[in-house]
């Protein structure tokens, strides 16, 4: 474990552009950092969330380390939902979720609940929102969220990890070739494929007018760091928008084949593990990420096992 004061030159990532913005005014705090890879994310301790959101200066310096670092784990963290969303707010105004209901006593919170009863059939939210595939929150939405902090009301014994990927490290290590192809490209993100795939068809036309997607650089400067992220994901991204190759098109059915190659070989940044944290969650355990710089993948491997987890998504701003 380190201070804050002795890891300002630390790196975060292997990211050269990160920001070195930790402030020495706020340097007096004993708030605990412990890097968890060399990629990507640190658990802070010696901190209370509910303390924290209290104090202009702690939630400064939690804000400085999130950009750094992207991903910030929090143990041991008694909180009720309620003070779970007085502390998310002190970085954003906080949305609900679209598609999925809220907490009754916290209207901001996305209730991720699994196998509470697994003697009754799942509901249509626990079948059609599994996350266990690499995706950024939500954005299907032309101001996708800026950030989530989930909390572990209840977990498995075992099991139930969630794994988070560096895409600013992911962009900077694509070979300069690529980099050269996809800059000044957008792509499309949906909902119906995802979360409508089940759903009849007159329902997932109805839910498709209600959330009609959005388009996004596939390239992304970070509004905060000015990093450049490579923002396209499986759970949402269908196809280019704007992509064209006229000088080596034979026919008309070279043209569609090398976009998808490229869609993929894009999506597939995010699964390679040098990018990656993973997070063995306890009860009362917090993660908070960049949803701009990070994507994540919520594994799927405790059966019938219970598994609560409540979530706060800080509001973004439009894309450009």
């Amino acid at each position: 474990m380190t201070k804050i004061a002795d890891i300002q030159n630390t790196p975060a990532s292997a990211s050269p552009s990160a920001p070195n913005i930790i402030r020495s005014s706020v340097r007096q705090h004993s708030i605990k950092v412990e890097l968890c890879t060399p990629a990507i994310g640190a658990e802070l301790s010696n901190v209370s969330l509910v303390d924290a959101a209290q104090d202009p200066e702690l939630i400064a310096q939690i804000r400085a380390l999130w950009l750094k670092h992207k991903v910030l784990f929090f143990r041991d963290q008694n909180i009720t939902p309620l003070e779970q969303q007085h502390f998310a707010a002190r970085f954003s105004e906080l949305e609900a979720h679209p598609l999925a209901p809220s907490h009754p006593e916290a209207d901001k919170l996305l209730m991720l609940y699994r196998n509470l009863d697994p003697s009754k059939p799942k509901s249509y939210v626990e079948k059609a929102s599994r996350e266990n595939l690499w995706h950024a929150d939500v954005t299907y939405k032309k101001a996708p969220p800026r950030g989530a902090v989930l909390r572990c009301e209840l977990g498995p014994e075992t099991g139930g990890d969630t794994l988070f990927s560096n895409m600013v490290m992911a962009y900077d290590n694509l070979p300069d070739a690529i980099k050269q192809r996809i800059e000044g490209l957008y792509a499309k993100h949906g909902a119906e494929q995802t979360f409508g795939a089940q759903l009849p068809r007159d329902e997932r036309h109805a839910m498709a007018l209600k959330t009609p997607g959005a388009e996004h650089p596939v390239v992304l400067v970070h509004p905060e760091t000015g990093e450049k992220v490579l923002f396209v994901n499986s759970a949402f991204t269908t196809h280019f928008s704007n992509f064209f190759n006229f000088e080596d098109v034979r026919y008309g059915q070279d043209f569609m084949p090398e976009a998808h190659h490229l869609m993929s070989y894009l999506i597939s940044q995010a699964a390679i593990p040098e990018y990656q944290v993973r997070l063995k969650w306890r009860t009362n355990t917090v993660a908070m990420w960049d949803n701009l710089q990070v994507q994540h993948y919520a594994v799927a491997d405790y059966g019938n096992a219970p598994r609560k987890m409540l979530r706060a998504t800080l509001a973004g701003t439009p894309l450009t």
